[in-house]
């Protein structure tokens, strides 16, 4: 006589799809542990995306849908980020469907209902908006912007160092300003070709025909004699 092998019953916990369940964790108390599972972001947010997701999915088991949440942050701590480009690739897409809808009602409406057409309009420029946000959201997250960032380098009193990145333009006028003085000091006209003031400078070049004059032998002045008498 064979037995028949017997499949284990599965051990069910609280079956309440509204009910919290908890992992006691022995370094904190059962209040302490409520409380920060209360103020935290995972389990608030949870539970407002069960209360919107019910009239399309039903009644979500909230333990499950704070679990499901809470690996997906830790996946997003981790560095993975396909949740977020997945989640708003098809944001994009729901946003292209609703701007086409309204577009498509705007178009119906047109020439008869002015109200209404311009009404659906704004609807459709809206979701084309947030549709482009999205996607530029996206393409951010993929390709992420070089920033280009400024030093400046504060020191003990009123002196500061600005390091840019970029000064190209400052260095350029400085260094045609430095030049066009030392072209002027160095033109012939001056007497000399070189700027260094260590160096002896050129003697400038005069007129060779021209001699030095003679000192000039003045007359001896006579003293005007009294008129008057000894």
């Amino acid at each position: 006589m064979t037995k028949k092998t017997q499949t284990p019953a599965v051990q069910k916990g609280n079956t309440d799809p509204n009910t919290l369940q908890l992992h006691k964790d022995p370094a904190q108390t059962d209040a302490a542990q409520i409380a920060a599972m209360a103020l935290g972001s995972v389990a608030a947010n949870a539970m407002t995306a069960r209360s919107f997701a019910k009239g399309t999915f039903g009644t979500l088991d909230v333990t499950e849908c704070v679990m499901t949440l809470k690996q997906r942050v830790d996946t997003t701590h981790g560095g993975d980020l396909k949740h977020a480009e997945t989640t708003l690739t098809a944001q994009a897409a729901t946003l292209d469907a609703i701007f086409n809808e309204m577009a498509r009602r705007a178009a119906l409406n047109m020439g008869e209902y002015l109200d209404a057409t311009e009404r659906y309009m704004r609807l459709a420029l809206k979701a084309q908006g947030q549709c482009r946000a999205t996607l530029e959201t996206l393409a951010a997250i993929k390709n992420p912007p070089i920033v280009f960032a400024r030093q400046a380098n504060i020191a003990h009193g009123p002196q500061q160092i600005n390091n840019e990145a970029i000064s190209g333009t400052t260095t350029t006028r400085a260094r045609k300003t430095r030049t066009r003085q030392n072209e002027l000091l160095e033109e012939p006209q001056h007497g000399s070709t070189q700027l260094d003031d260590r160096t002896t400078p050129a003697s400038a070049r005069g007129h060779t025909a021209v001699e030095a004059v003679e000192p000039i032998h003045r007359t001896t002045k006579r003293r005007r004699e009294s008129s008057g008498g000894a």
